[in-house]
């Protein structure tokens, strides 16, 4: 069954990650958890990113703060997908890591997403969906459907709660 590889720059990616984790099992797909520096560790990186290849691997999601150019080093040895979460931390609050995460070379493509939390959600829910094409998930779709009514009906409760406050 294909599989999907998070790699954390280190160990403080780690509670935010649990966002996109979660996610991950609501939809029972398959995943496994690393911890791996673009800088500190590259042939760990790199050996991690062909491994994983080798034993099924379909979508990679690298999280990394400041510099991130883990996604990146992870889309360098793989073309697999490769899904960016730039993680808030030093100086620029994540800034830095966000633009670190989508100013790649032509023809090394990572998806980047947003910023922490709502992008380790993101990273999930577009794994997902590069899953549900693929014949060994043949429910996914009606579950990624399924969630977006859910959360649709719970803005309208939201809205309907607040109304009821005024």
């Amino acid at each position: 069954m294909p599989f999907v590889v998070i790699i954390m720059g280190s160990k403080s990616d780690w509670k935010v990650m649990q966002e996109c984790i979660a996610i991950l099992k609501k939809f029972e797909i398959p995943f496994e958890v690393h911890i791996s520096s673009a800088h500190r560790t590259p042939e760990r990186t790199k050996e991690i990113v062909l491994t994983s290849e080798k034993r099924g691997a379909a979508v990679f999601i690298g999280a990394a703060g400041m510099a991130a150019h883990l996604a990146g080093a992870i889309a360098a040895h793989t073309l697999k997908p490769v899904i960016a979460v730039p993680l808030a931390g030093g100086v620029l609050d994540g800034l830095d890591a966000l633009l670190s995460s989508v100013q790649m070379p032509q023809a090394v493509p990572v998806a980047t997403m947003s910023v922490g939390k709502a992008g380790a959600i993101n990273a999930a829910f577009f794994t997902a969906q590069i899953l549900s094409l693929l014949p060994q998930y043949p429910n996914l779709s009606q579950l990624l459907t399924k969630e977006r009514q859910e959360r649709a009906h719970q803005l309208e409760k939201d809205t309907q709660s607040i109304r009821n406050e005024i």
